[in-house]
């Protein structure tokens, strides 16, 4: 984070202070515009001079190749800097500014001669952008400047003495190559600076855009999910509620038919009833806090103590556990306390059972839930009614698996695997 709080305040910098909130082209082409005046410039001093030197010691033949050097060296710049776009058409146009140069340096001494190099030269590292061309031209153009300065003072000064020419010549072309030296180092830091700074600009544009779509996609896909989870908690009302209430009342009116002429399997139905309204009553309170948003507030274990209690709540029924603290997810904690609840209700009005085992274990990688009564049983195969099946299914869609065992006189028997999560793995 403060790596790119750092390299949003160079932007900033970059931007604000030093203006460079133009377009690549456009920066390109003012430092071209720049040059070339500057270039223009020292090519009006140089001919301004040598028309003074005409003047006094005539040379018209001198003074038109000087006029005419210059002016074709102007030409060849401005075409270069912004007509030609090819490398190779541009190396070629840099031949010409060499010879140009040499016959500038041979005609004027030398004149500003350093001064016109480092123009040139920065015309072309600006325009190919590319180091190591950049530095080929520049080691070629060293020897070229070099060579022209030689061959420049032998032309103009061959009159003086040999060791002073030598002593001079050298002085000033180690100064000359110097000067090209740092123009090359200032310029191509430059660019490297600069190319940089648009890759940053760029990079950190791209990841605010990413940012801003990954925003844009996590606010839907929240809202998508508020409404999927609103969704699936009607349904549970629906189908766990509108279930219980209906076994209630069926429960119930069977109640009132068997009153008379059998008390004991009215009184088993109106307990089963009972149970049932108050899993229904359970489940929408429930389904309302989750509505509001409120976490449960009860773990697994302590969620199925209560379900236990409230079943046995002035009952007889005889109902024995053995429950390890587990954390589940949210859709497996609801689907063990409605497995629970729905195993309970079936032993009691199916298999008119009067007592219960319950056992939850947790193991390294998953937990069972197992559910066991000392009801009828199932004579015959088990054919698995809409409750079993969907509790089967509903195991395995959460990753674990769903077995039933009964035979007649033995009781029902249900296990229920589930996986556990990473972090409870860890604890395991």
């Amino acid at each position: 984070m403060k790596l790119k709080a750092d390299a949003r305040l160079i932007i900033f910098l970059m931007d604000k202070e030093f203006r460079l909130n133009l377009n690549d082209k456009q920066i390109v082409q003012y430092v071209k515009l720049i040059l070339t005046v500057l270039l223009l410039v020292i090519i009006v001093i140089i001919c301004a001079q040598y028309i003074t030197k005409y003047i006094e010691d005539g040379g018209l033949a001198k003074l038109i190749i000087v006029i005419a050097s210059c002016g074709l060296l102007a030409v060849a710049e401005i075409s270069d800097s912004f007509v030609i776009k090819n490398f190779t058409a541009k190396m070629v146009f840099y031949g010409v500014d060499s010879v140009l140069l040499f016959i500038i340096c041979l005609t004027t001494g030398n004149s500003y001669l350093s001064a016109l190099y480092c123009i040139v030269l920065t015309q072309f590292y600006i325009s190919v952008n590319d180091l190591k061309k950049n530095s080929i031209l520049f080691g070629v153009s060293c020897g070229l400047y070099a060579v022209s300065f030689v061959c420049g003072w032998i032309v103009s000064y061959s009159g003086d003495s040999p060791y002073q020419v030598i002593v001079q010549v050298f002085g000033d072309c180690v100064t000359g190559v110097v000067l090209i030296a740092i123009d090359f180092m200032v310029i191509n830091f430059i660019l490297r600076f600069y190319v940089k700074h648009v890759q940053l600009r760029q990079a950190l544009q791209e990841a605010d855009e990413s940012k801003a779509r990954l925003k844009d996609v996590y606010e839907k896909f929240s809202q998508t999910a508020v409404y999927e989870e609103r969704n699936r908690i009607a349904k549970d009302i629906h189908d766990n509620a509108g279930h219980s209430m209906t076994t209630v009342i069926m429960q119930t009116e069977a109640a009132k038919l068997l009153i008379d002429s059998n008390p004991e399997e009215a009184k088993n139905r109106i307990i089963s009833a009972n149970i049932q309204a108050k899993n229904a009553l359970e489940q929408m309170r429930q389904s309302v806090h989750l509505l509001a948003g409120r976490a449960q507030a009860r773990t697994l274990r302590e969620e199925i103590e209560e379900i236990i209690a409230q079943t046995i709540d002035g009952t007889e029924l005889k109902i024995r556990y053995d429950l390890d603290d587990v954390s589940l997810g949210s859709e497996e904690y609801r689907f063990v306390i409605n497995t629970v609840k729905e195993c309970l209700a079936n032993g009691i009005r199916h298999g008119k059972a009067t007592a219960f085992y319950l056992e939850m274990k947790k193991s390294f990688s998953d937990v069972c839930l197992l559910v066991s009564d000392n009801g009828c049983g199932i004579d015959g195969g088990l054919n698995e009614g809409f409750g079993l099946k969907g509790m089967r299914e509903k195991a395995e869609a959460l990753g674990g698996k769903c077995c039933f065992s009964s035979e007649s006189g033995e009781g029902f028997e249900v296990e229920i695997t589930l996986p556990l999560k990473e972090d409870e793995k860890e604890k395991a």
